[in-house]
């Protein structure tokens, strides 16, 4: 469903605040959400999150473990497993600086963390799926607007990932964050790749 926008930071972040400024601020809202709330939030977002899963007939789908306060991840990924999709996880590429890898995540993967502190699988190509077969790709992000542009992190990981789908239409990348990561207007850059649809535990975005 097609929802209004009521920009959760606009008296915090200006027009003219610049894109460091601007994940300081989302980082630190969401950042300071309680655990219990987190909670709450994980399993209305999961249940928006897989009804439009469910809507697209995905079987490969790609998430990241959460960090940083980011929208929990974990309720979606068990219901995924609960009904036989394919979880992936994304991991740092050891040969290709600023892209990514997609792992096969089970149960039973083994995890490592990465130089940036994050959770990634082990190395194993045997898991790996490539980002053009995946269905669909849930996207972590900093902050998005009403156009739908997303904020990362700065790294252009998943720019990099989604430069093509619009083409190859395939993988279907849909955001995931808190309410409170909503701005007005985000500064972007032409390498930037808009959201399609993005969901929040209180919302679904068609941008």
């Amino acid at each position: 469903m097609k929802q209004d926008f009521t920009p959760s930071l606009t008296a915090q972040v200006s027009h003219k605040s610049t894109r460091t400024e601007i994940r300081a601020q989302v980082r630190s809202a969401r950042r300071s959400i309680s655990s219990n709330e987190q909670q709450g939030f994980a399993a209305s977002s999961a249940q928006l999150m897989l009804a439009e899963i469910i809507k697209l007939e995905a079987k490969h789908v790609a998430l990241y473990l959460t960090n940083d306060g980011e929208l929990d991840t974990c309720v979606l990924i068990n219901a995924l497993w609960d009904l036989g999709v394919h979880v992936y996880l994304p991991r740092l590429h050891p040969f290709s600086k600023g892209n990514l890898l997609f792992l096969a995540y089970t149960p039973t993967t083994l995890l490592m963390q990465n130089s940036l502190k994050i959770w990634e699988p082990k190395l194993d190509i045997t898991q790996m799926m490539l980002p053009h077969r995946l269905d669909v790709v849930v996207a972590p992000l900093v902050a998005f607007d009403k156009q739908g542009n997303r904020m990362g992190m700065g790294g252009g990981f998943y720019d990099r990932t989604l430069a093509n789908w619009t083409e190859q239409r395939k993988p279907f990348p849909i955001g995931f964050a808190h309410d409170c990561q909503q701005v007005e207007n985000l500064p972007c850059e032409h390498w930037d790749v808009p959201l399609p649809m993005l969901v929040t535990p209180t919302r679904v975005l068609v941008f």
